[in-house]
């Protein structure tokens, strides 16, 4: 087996006594997506949030590429190569791809002003190599389409040289054939050796674009299973029953 990318061992978290992650281990390897399964407050959530940066942890250990980090702030999560894509995407609705992709980290000139030009020429590559269907590079954000907003949002995350991706609900409010070209965008990321942890409630998301799935309830984890090994029913008794499928390892 590789080194994973990321480990989590034994992370615990707790707000006003509640515990809301309790001792729970995960890791994520180059090239694979990992499901986090769970109702709304099983910590799955919470979990990713350490790893973001968001929350620190009360106790446990974080290893990147094998060695152990701290993570204060999302700055030390970026440094490390960690990238979040919200719900929300955090897009400026009217500005264009380009904008977005470098918003904040703007291409300079040598005379100190944007260099727009060059911010483009920088846009079409990375989409050229994630989605080469995207054409709309001088409309604002907010005359895409759902699918097209996120792979501006992908494409951010992975020009500034991410390796470890975290997707929160990336196929919510889509149609199917939204959905279908964010899995073509993820099965892109995974060829590249990007590692992605995706937050979903959707059991069929996860069956369809994930190797393996892990299942947090009152935040703990009930266990880890490959996608392959399991059905829909399955991983539907350890999200509400908190129970694990029968003859498959965990």
């Amino acid at each position: 087996m590789t080194t994973p990318l990321v480990e989590m061992r034994d992370v615990c978290i707790s707000f006003g006594g509640v515990h809301a992650v309790d001792h729970v281990s995960i890791d994520l390897h180059p090239g694979e997506v990992v499901g986090l399964l769970g109702h709304n407050g099983a910590g799955k959530s919470t979990l990713i949030k350490i790893l973001s940066g968001a929350y620190q942890a009360d106790s446990g250990e974080i290893f990147v590429n094998g060695e152990k980090v701290v993570i204060n702030n999302p700055r030390d999560a970026r440094a490390l190569q960690i990238e979040t894509i919200y719900q929300t995407l955090a897009l400026a609705d009217n500005l264009d791809a380009a904008s977005n992709l470098f918003l904040g980290r703007e291409l300079v000139t040598p005379f100190g002003l944007v260099d727009d030009d060059a911010m483009e020429a920088e846009t079409r590559k990375i989409m050229a190599r994630l989605n080469p269907n995207f054409q709309k590079f001088s409309d604002p954000v907010s005359a895409l389409s759902g699918g097209q907003r996120q792979s501006v949002a992908i494409a951010r995350a992975v020009y500034f040289n991410a390796k470890i991706l975290i997707m929160d609900e990336p196929t919510a409010a889509l149609g199917p054939h939204e959905t279908q070209m964010v899995s073509e965008l993820i099965e892109q990321l995974k060829a590249e050796g990007i590692g992605i942890f995706l937050i979903s409630h959707d059991i069929h998301d996860v069956m369809q674009l994930c190797d393996r799935a892990s299942v947090m309830k009152n935040g703990k984890l009930v266990g880890v299973v490959d996608v392959d090994d399991v059905t829909d029913d399955d991983l539907l008794g350890m999200i509400i029953l908190g129970k694990k499928p029968e003859g498959v390892a965990c």
